[in-house]
């Protein structure tokens, strides 16, 4: 008597990835492991990130299922690929809010100016989390909190995080309403992982302890996971990422370095370097004291790197157009 296998197509999300195959939770709430379908990594081979949409075909006598399709993406966190540098690599898609976290006793202004450029160009919102309060001195907490406001401006929100204060939790917890989804960034060693759990209110990530020595913590999170907010929606808990390459990030730029575009767009050259131009209205804030050389310097470093990127992935995209090798987004 031959036995007689079922199978059907349902639709889900991605919300987890880690070295094996991604997780998907179905409409109705089944978990399943699942691989790519053949004919949907044979061409341009896409794979799917965290928070993608998907269609799974889910068979009785298959060990896991197909991701058939990847359904269309809101929006993309992208950075240029550290393994293909004239190609972009998707970290994550459809999130409503990117929270930025950096420690408020050790405030990396370029690393930060940086992400903000990535954060802005998915066209979420965007926060930065403070994390570590409790390291930082009086002093410290108070002009590094005062210089994160002023890089981030009218562009996003800054919230100061500590376990110690309760309320700074709910703050957090309250740029993250329910139905929406947050990614969590930020280098090794910031917190995220014990932010994910005071967001959660739950132990669901591994923490590792700071060090005595130099309160700095080791890499812990070694996967990506849609994790459910106490109260509120979801949030994406990334590894710490070292490189974080701009691809195509002109908006990114515009917004994070909001107050640079207004002035330039008093320069006598629309073509304005803000170099030795005369006319310049940029280098006039700087020696007026009301922009800082260094955050002018910031911003000409990755306009550059930025046009750098569009002109490579320009010659990499014509060379492939004449041997024939598709470009790769996964």
């Amino acid at each position: 008597m031959s036995q007689h296998f079922s199978s059907s197509s349902e639709r889900g999300i991605v919300v987890q990835l880690d070295r094996g195959f991604p997780l998907v939770r179905l409409d109705d709430g089944r978990m399943v492991r699942c691989k790519h379908a053949t004919a949907l990594v044979k061409g341009e081979k896409i794979r799917a990130v965290i928070g993608d949409k998907v269609s799974v075909d889910v068979s009785d006598n298959a060990d896991v299922a197909q991701i058939a399709e990847i359904l269309p993406r809101s929006n993309e966190f992208l950075r240029r690929d550290p393994a293909e540098r004239s190609q972009a690599q998707v970290l994550a898609a459809n999130f409503d809010t990117v929270i930025v976290a950096h420690p408020l006793a050790e405030l990396n202004v370029r690393r930060l100016e940086r992400e903000l450029v990535l954060a802005h160009e998915t066209g979420a919102r965007v926060v930065v989390a403070l994390t570590k309060a409790d390291l930082a001195s009086d002093d410290q907490a108070a002009q590094n909190e005062d210089l994160a406001r002023r890089i981030v401006g009218e562009s996003g929100a800054v919230e100061v995080v500590s376990e110690a204060v309760p309320p700074s939790i709910e703050l957090l917890r309250s740029h993250v309403p329910a139905e929406t989804i947050a990614v969590l960034i930020g280098r090794s060693g910031v917190g995220k992982s014990s932010l994910v759990n005071l967001l959660a209110g739950a132990q669901v990530q591994a923490t590792t302890p700071v060090r005595e020595a130099d309160g700095k913590g080791r890499h812990t999170t070694v996967n990506r996971a849609i994790v459910p907010i106490g109260g509120g929606g979801f949030v994406v808990d990334m590894p710490g990422v070292r490189g974080m390459g701009l691809w195509e990030s002109d908006a990114g730029i515009e917004a994070a370095f909001a107050d640079v575009v207004a002035r330039a767009a008093e320069c006598k050259f629309r073509d304005c370097t803000h170099a030795d131009e005369p006319g310049c209205a940029v280098r006039a804030a700087v020696e007026a004291g009301t922009l800082h050389s260094e955050r002018l310097a910031s911003y000409q470093r990755l306009v550059k790197e930025n046009d750098d990127q569009h002109a490579a992935a320009e010659e990499a995209q014509r060379i492939r157009g004449r041997t024939g090798h598709p470009r790769r987004r996964a």
